[in-house]
This record gives C-alpha cells, structure tokens and sequence, in this order.
C-alpha cells in the first residue's frame, strides 16, 4: 500500500475514487467519536492536494507551463459562477453571514441601517435543517417569489462545535449581553426552523436563570441588571409643548426618528423614544413645558403588552413590559410541575418547540390529559432556552411578548458593524464603521 502511494500519479481515476471514498468513511468515523467535526472538511482538502490538484497550495513556487485548450468564454464564467457560488454558500452556512438591522428595538446599540457581520463559529454552526435550497438566500426566491427550499428533506437539528467556551448552563457558549441572531421562534408562517425570519437582540438570561422585571428595571437571579457605559439605551419618555414638535429639526439634532415621536391623544403630548443626554437637553427648550418618564393612567402604552396583536403569548398573570415575573428560564433535563396556573407559560414550549418541531405532535395533548385527570403533572425540558430582549426597551417587540427563544433556532454571534446607512436623510455613518458590536 505504501509503495502504492508513492506512484499515485499512475493510479487510475477508478482507484483514486475507491481510495478517496474509503479513506472519507473511516475519517468521518473517527471524526464522530471524537467529536472532533471541524476535521469533517480533511478528507477534501487532502483529497484536492493529491488527486484532483485544482487549488495552487505552492503559490509561491514557479510551475511549468502546461498547454492547454483554451475555454470558450461561456465556460471560463461559468466555472468562475459556480465555484463562487459553491464557496460563499459554504461560507455563509458555516462560518460568517452577513444581516440588516431593520428596525430600531436595538438603539442606539444597533442603528437601523446598520450592516453587520455575524459569526456561525461563536457558538457552533448549525448544520442546516433544510439543506435543499437555493443558494445565497433565505426563505424566498429572488424576484419570482415562493419558497426558496424543498421541505421533504429536513435533517435533525445538529450543532457544530463552536469557539466559545461552553459551560453548564449555556452549552453552546452564549454569554449574557451577547448580541444573538436568531430564527424568531413564534413566526406563525409554518416555515422550518432555519427558514423562519432572523431577528437580533441582546441575550439577557440564560438558561436556568430567573429574570424579574420592576418599572422597567431587570433583575437577573435577583441582582439589578448592570449598565454597561456602551449600552446606550433608550427609552420612553412623554414631552409636553406648548405648540407642538418639529420632528425633523429633533431627528437632525438628536438622532430621534420619525417612527419614535408619536402624538398621544392628550394635547401637546407627545411619546418620544431616546437617550437619556437627548432628554436632558430638550428639557431645556423654551417649547417644552415639562417631560416625565411614566405614562398617563390609559394611554395605549401602558396596554400595548396586554393586547393580543402584540403580546404572542398568553399572559396569565397580567405581567406587562414593565413589570414581568419572576420567571425562571427553562433548562434542559429539568423538571417542572406543570398545573393549570402556570400551563400557560409553557404551552408554546411543549406544543411547538418540542412537540411539533421535533416530531412529537401529542406532546402537549398529553400533558393536558393528565393535568386534567391529575391536577398537575411533571415535565422535563427537552433542550436550553434563552430570554432575548431590544436594548430599546419600550419599543421592541422581545422575549416579554413571544416568549423564550430555543436553542435550535441560535443562529450566530453579531461581530462588527461593516456599512451605517441612515435612510432618514443623513446618507453613511462613517463613525459606525467597522465598529464591533458590543
């Protein structure tokens, strides 16, 4: 064998496959029990280097010139698409993707507008779940339309081994105030979990952690959450005028968008999301009577969580967005009592994201047999959840109204900022470039 491999230049392409397809079986095999899968790629690596030599690895060597037929035109492009789209389909899947921020829940962290880079590797790529799809795009074929993925293959969700250190309440590394992409868990379209829309927050619990939130204020395992000097937060404050506002003179001044002043029915007031510096200065405007953090008894905010279009889940216990729990986030391989009080809280959890989605559709008519027969019933979490929430907190749409975010539905790690494009009228936010993402 040995004396075979010296001559692999005389092999035929017969035995150069036969070696090739036995050497990947064994390699996967040693691969998967030493858990070990960013070695997966080796064999076609090793594979190009020896046989089919289409990749210079001694660049800085000079070759002979070989003579070749030339290619037509149509065929030198169309090697030239192909193996760009084979790469970045690769790239995309398993190392680094690239998303907008479409919305301002994440501001002033996150801006609307905002180009990011978003790491796969942080917490292990997921290997896709619908894998037979057209390349380079999400959920919906360009142009055309409808779906851009076959569902009658659908692999079971599997992670690969990231770079961040897991421990035992978070396996796959996510940290508490990690900027996370996710599949959002609660989308009603009927997609695959790999297809549903990508949102991104900040990661503020963990499984197994109990989160309680206190006029607006969380609390984490009953510490008071810190804040960070980066974390810009908004939130909503109420301004009385004597005769209105001009909202494109507040958006050249302060950043505030259009889409964060709205006129309450009460007169002259106006709701405005921003900074707490941006409101100390408007404080000071001879136009501004007074301005005030809590909002008059029955405006709509103080229901908004209480309305069904926005709040997803159903709320048992008339929590609202600013006053929430306590809640402890749930964690694999833990039991909890389930009764009629609290069945609620985790309906959606064992219907959807371990019955249905995993194949098991009685899942959550059982639990509901023996509650009725019994009273109560146990049951023990099949995978780790994490609570997601905007840095804009009274104007983001988060974990408080949908729910917990799956460990399944984890896409990847928001890394750095690589294009700031203000739609409003200020065009390139240089100063945002290439900034990490903190």
């Amino acid at each position: 064998m040995i004396k075979d491999l010296k001559n692999l230049d005389n092999w035929n392409l017969s035995k150069k496959r036969k070696f090739f397809w036995v050497f990947t079986i064994a390699w996967v095999l040693i691969v998967y029990l030493i858990d070990g899968e960013w070695l997966y790629f080796i064999p076609f690596i090793v594979g190009d280097i020896i046989f089919w030599k289409t990749i210079n690895y001694t660049f800085w060597k000079k070759r002979k010139k070989k003579v070749e037929k030339t290619k037509s035109w149509i065929k030198s492009w169309g090697d030239a698409i192909l193996f760009a789209v084979i790469a970045a389909t690769i790239l995309r899947t398993f190392f680094i993707e690239a998303y907008t921020i479409p919305t301002p829940s994440m501001e002033k962290s996150l801006m609307v507008g905002d180009y990011l880079f978003v790491s796969k590797t942080s917490y292990g790529p997921r290997v896709p779940i619908t894998p037979l799809s057209f390349p380079l795009v999400h959920h919906t074929l360009p142009v055309i339309g409808g779906k851009s993925y076959l569902e009658w293959l659908q692999i079971p969700y599997h992670r690969m081994s990231g770079w961040k250190i897991a421990n035992a309440q978070s396996p796959i590394g996510v940290d508490r105030n990690d900027c996370v992409v996710f599949n959002w868990p609660a989308e009603r379209e009927g997609r695959p979990i790999d297809k549903k829309e990508n949102y991104v927050k900040r990661c503020v619990a963990l499984p197994g952690d109990e989160i309680k939130i206190e006029e607006g204020i969380l609390f984490i395992n009953g510490e008071k959450e810190t804040k960070y000097k980066w974390m810009k937060k908004q939130r909503r404050y109420f301004v009385k005028t004597q005769s209105g506002l001009n909202k494109e003179k507040l958006y050249l001044d302060y950043d505030i968008y259009p889409t964060d002043i709205q006129k309450l029915r009460f007169e002259n007031v106006y709701a405005i999301n921003t900074t707490e510096s941006a409101i100390k200065d408007l404080k000071k405007k001879p136009y501004v009577d007074s301005v005030w953090s809590t909002g008059p008894q029955g405006d709509i905010f103080n229901n908004k969580v209480m309305n069904p279009d926005y709040f997803l889940v159903h709320n048992p216990y008339n929590w609202n967005e600013e006053n929430y729990g306590p809640l402890t986030i749930p964690k694999q391989g833990v039991k909890v009592v389930i009764t009629k009080d609290n069945i609620a809280l985790y309906k959606q959890i064992i219907n959807r994201y371990e019955g249905e989605e995993m194949g098991n559709p009685d899942n959550f008519l059982n639990i509901k047999t023996e509650l009725e027969v019994n009273g109560s019933t146990n049951y023990t979490f099949k995978q780790n959840y994490y609570w997601l929430m905007g840095d804009n907190r009274q104007n983001s749409a988060d974990s408080r109204f949908w729910g917990f975010v799956p460990e399944n539905h984890i896409v990847g790690k928001a890394l750095f900022i690589w294009m700031s494009y203000d739609k409003y009228g200020k065009g390139i936010r240089w100063n945002r470039l290439f900034n990490s993402v903190k």
